[in-house]
């Protein structure tokens, strides 16, 4: 290997490292091994996006900071949450800021240095030290979009939560969701653009030159028309919301959001709100594939929906099965389910949990044919109903972490489709005092197992959770919030991905100074 090809890798490697966002997987060497396995190291840095909370007067929000404690960090960094500009759509369906980056201190960063005269309602939040989350708090339907950056020893795993609370109105009850990294696609199964739904995909632009992006909406019959849907533009450091009864004229339950950014990138969520069953955020479900897990569905859920879509030229087949405490079982009269190509289908699963906890389960019958997916997830009765959604997810991998939980209210569902594993859950601190506390979990080949949680002795305000596997086969996991206020219950779900707290980075296998003379 000569000279450029090692220093092409050495110095590919340390931008794997500093940015967090890929893991290097260098060519085959020709002659004797030059590098050794790929070594886990701490990523550097790293982006967060949160949408706006609400448009409710009476809306509560809080938003929380963590950073796990990671082996391998330096002393010193900082992680810091900057508000976003927002403006509605127009009746284009363009989704234009005013391109400013509204600070937290409410002031405009324009270069005339006058304020755009919005109010900048936001929290006023301060990392702690990782290991212990910080709280911030927000409340009515003014506060924006924010865009955060966590470099050094508050970048590996950092993790934030957003948890609004709505007490009346369409979408009322707990809105939850994790913010997310930037990226360049995403799919949205479960939307609709019913009358008695208001669908709103939120998009925000953390970059200095504006993100054009194309949407497309499919139902069941195949992709529906717009004309408005293409090339629109959010601009620079600015969260934009567009409803999406607003791109088509046809109104259809069921239907799958497919964005992509033409040039730069964004972070993207749909708030779902409905007038009669509350509302929720969908998050983006994993990219399309021939297998997908819904881990964390309510033991108490009252109807289930399942919502499918395949993006390729062929159709799919898949096998239904929900994973219980007890295994794998197949949901009476839907064993399977056949998805046309490009098109959404919507299966009604009733109340399959049945009491007990569980997750759903896809995989293909026959040939193989990506697909993506989400539940719809109602709990009660009557006008005491409320939704969240559970998008398809990937395994916990390395580590997963969620934060803002509470002595009580919080569920942590945990499934192993694949293999008997072992996970460990640890406790943080709490925001305001308390000792973190582990626990070691062993979950069944096939079952789903609602774990009771190791909260931290002496607690004082909410804590996070880590999520490890420690052997076996892969573990998926969700965690659930539930709350009362002022008579409305309300709950939300967060599936729990692994948390990025890590890259792959090659080590040389030796000493390159050698080739410097």
């Amino acid at each position: 290997m000569n000279r450029t090809t090692l220093s092409l890798i050495a110095g590919t490697a340390a931008l794997a490292a500093v940015t967090g966002f890929a893991a290097l997987n260098p060519p085959d060497a020709v002659g004797a091994d030059t590098a050794k396995a790929a070594a886990q190291q701490p990523v550097e840095r790293t982006s967060l996006l949160c949408p706006a909370p609400s448009t409710s007067d009476i809306a509560d929000t809080s938003y929380t900071s963590f950073t796990p404690v990671t082996k391998g960090t330096g002393s010193s960094g900082k992680a810091e949450l900057l508000s976003a500009t927002q403006e509605s759509a127009d009746d284009t369906g363009s989704a234009k800021g005013d391109g400013k980056d509204a600070k937290t201190d409410g002031k405009s960063d324009s270069k005339d240095g006058k304020s755009d005269g919005k109010k900048a309602a936001k929290p006023v939040l301060t990392p702690k030290e990782p290991g212990t989350p910080a709280v911030g708090d927000t409340s009515g339907g003014d506060s924006p979009g924010l865009l955060g950056t966590a470099e050094g020893k508050f970048a590996p795993g950092w993790t934030v939560q957003e948890t609004t609370q709505v007490a009346v109105g369409s979408g009322r009850g707990l809105l939850g969701v994790s913010c997310t990294p930037p990226d360049t696609e995403f799919w949205f199964p479960g939307v609709s653009t019913l009358a008695e739904r208001t669908d709103y995909l939120h998009m925000t632009n953390p970059d200095d030159s504006a993100a054009v992006v194309d949407i497309a909406l499919y139902g069941k019959d195949g992709v529906l028309e717009s004309t408005v849907a293409d090339g629109i533009t959010v601009q620079p450091h600015s969260s934009a919301p567009i409803l999406l009864s607003t791109l088509t004229g046809e109104k259809q339950d069921g239907l799958t959001v497919h964005v992509t950014v033409r040039s730069g990138r964004i972070g993207a969520a749909v708030q779902a709100l409905d007038d009669k069953i509350g509302g929720d955020w969908l998050a983006a479900a994993a990219d399309p594939a021939d297998s997908l897990v819904m881990p964390g569905i309510p033991k108490d859920a009252t109807d289930v929906s399942l919502v499918v879509f395949t993006p390729g030229d062929a159709d799919a087949d898949l096998k239904v099965r929900l994973a219980s405490p007890s295994g794998l079982i197949t949901p009476a009269g839907h064993e399977t389910l056949h998805v046309k190509s490009r098109m959404t289908t919507t299966l009604d699963l009733a109340d399959v949990t049945r009491g007990e906890a569980g997750s759903l389960v896809l995989t293909p019958t026959g040939q193989s044919v990506p697909v993506v997916a989400a539940l719809r997830v109602v709990r009660g009765k009557g006008s005491g109903q409320e939704t969240a959604f559970i998008p398809a997810t990937s395994p916990v991998g390395t580590r997963a972490t969620a934060a803002d939980n509470s002595a009580k209210g919080t569920t942590l569902s945990l499934t192993a489709p694949q293999g008997t594993a072992q996970v460990k859950v640890t406790a943080s601190a709490g925001s305001d005092g308390g000792t973190a506390q582990s626990k070691t979990y062993t979950i069944k080949s096939g079952t789903t197992q609602d774990v009771e949680l190791p909260v931290p002795s002496g607690l004082k305000g909410t804590y996070a959770l880590t999520v490890e596997p420690v052997s076996g086969g892969p573990v998926y996991a969700a965690r659930t919030l539930a709350v009362t206020k002022e008579g409305v219950s309300g709950f939300t779900v967060q599936t729990l991905p692994d948390d990025r707290g890590t890259v792959a980075v090659p080590e040389a296998d030796q000493d390159l100074s050698v080739l410097q003379q």
